[in-house]
Parts: structure tokens; sequence; C-alpha cells
């Protein structure tokens, strides 16, 4: 074990989605600044995303990796299971084990547990179960460098807002990389409102090809935002509350910046 160790390179943060997008659409002002502030960062798609309305899946692939680009991300993959039926089996756990071992995140970012779409509550369940499992070491797994990996579990679980909102436990002060994220999300020229593309005949509006939904995710960026007294905010819930310190005033030390 201690060999396959060695040969991790180790992320800070790892974000997970459903489809290409979803990351960018909830986080992507959070994992920009968690860039900017030197922090390493992936990016893990459940699906390719293969049953959307909009665009083909190589289209996607290939939008997927300049977001991820444009974010600063420095590994993002694909795991590649079926669109519309995300299925919490002991295989596709595996495939969520493999990335969880191989970057070691400290926390990672998750879609949300009740969504207008049932893929991000489904996978947000498959991520859950993972992350418990992928600290058992009568699973074992092997990298991608064909060596046996150490178990591991992130430190913290957080959900990023979708469609429905929820009460956040903290809010992300992105006001400094908001166009970043703006831009990140503007790569997927295929799903959101983006005047260059030219869709086909049989390409419908959608929700998020609606020029309404990109100003309702400004709308509640600068909602959640000012409730801290920054310009754009990104809510989160923590997964596994309450959060402990032996050190209340080390932990609170720094000014308070916010409303």
């Amino acid at each position: 074990m201690e060999s396959a160790m060695k040969n991790v390179n180790k992320f800070d943060v790892l974000a997970f989605g459903s489809h290409p997008d979803d990351v960018e659409l909830g986080a992507g002002g959070t994992l920009a600044q968690m860039v900017a502030d030197g922090y390493r960062v992936g990016i893990v798609d459940i699906t390719r995303g293969e049953l959307g309305s909009r665009g083909t899946p190589e289209l996607r692939d290939k939008e997927a990796i300049e977001a991820g680009r444009i974010l600063g991300a420095s590994r993002r993959v694909n795991l590649r299971l079926q669109d519309g039926n995300i299925e919490n089996t002991p295989e596709n756990r595996v495939k969520v084990i493999r990335e969880l071992r191989h970057a070691r995140p400290d926390f990672i970012l998750v879609p949300a547990l009740e969504c207008r779409h049932p893929d991000h509550p489904a996978s947000a369940r498959l991520i859950l179960d993972a992350v418990f499992q992928s600290g058992l070491s009568k699973i074992e797994t092997v990298g991608e460098d064909g060596l046996p990996q150490a178990t591991w579990r992130p430190h913290h679980v957080l959900h990023y807002m979708q469609s429905i909102e929820f009460t956040p436990t903290l809010v992300v002060d992105v006001s400094k990389t908001w166009d970043v994220r703006k831009k990140s999300v503007q790569a997927y020229a295929s799903q959101v409102f983006n005047p260059s593309y030219r869709p086909g005949e049989d390409e419908p509006e959608t929700f998020v090809s609606n020029p309404a939904f990109m100003e309702w995710y400004d709308a509640r960026a600068k909602k959640y935002g000012y409730r801290i007294g920054a310009t754009f905010g990104e809510p989160f819930l923590y997964h596994h509350g309450p959060i402990g310190t032996d050190d209340l005033v080390g932990m609170l030390r720094k000014q308070r910046p916010f409303r």
C-alpha cells in the first residue's frame, strides 16, 4: 500500500457532477477561487449527458475539457455511467472509489440530494455510499498505475445548490471569480444560452438553454452574496454536521469580512 500512496498526486478538492456542466453551474466560482488560491482541484463527471436534448456526447466531451481548462482544474475524468439510469451498484461505487483513492482529496463537492433532475440526487447517493466504502480496507481497488490503492475518505463533504434551494450551511464569496465561472459555463454552448450556437432542427429549447436561466443563476448568486456582504455567493450544504472544533478562538480569529 505504501508504494501506491507514493504514486498519488494528492488533490485538495474533488468536485463531482452528474453531467458535464453541473459542477460549473453549481460550484464553478468556488473552484476557480480555489485554483487562484493555489489549491489543486479535480473534477469527476458521472455521465456524458448522452440523453441531453441538445448537442452530442462527443461535443459535450470537448466542452467539458474547455470548461475545465478555464477553471484551472488539474484533472477531469468521466466515469461514463449511463445517463438517466445512475445505479448505485457495487460496480459503479468502485468507479467512484478509484477516483477518491487516486485523488485523496481533503474534501469533495457533490450534487444536491433534492433536485428537479433525478440524476442529481441519484449520483449524490452513489457518491456518498462510495465515500464510506472508500475507507474500507476489504474493498480492494487498483489504480491507473496498476498498483493497489490505499483506503481514503475525504474529511468533509459539501452539497452545492442546483435547481431547488436549501438553507445553506455556508456561502462562499465568489465575487472575484464570477466572470471565470461564467466563461466556464459558456463553454457549454450546446447546453446553455449562447447566441453563437446553432442548434439542429431536432434540438428544442430546454430549461437551461433559455436565456432566463442564466439571469436566474446570476440573481441567486447575488442574493446569497448579499447575505454575506459579497457581490456574488455560492451556497453549500455541509453533509456531516455539525462542524467540530477544539479551538473556537483560533477558528474565528480571522476578522469577519462579511455582514
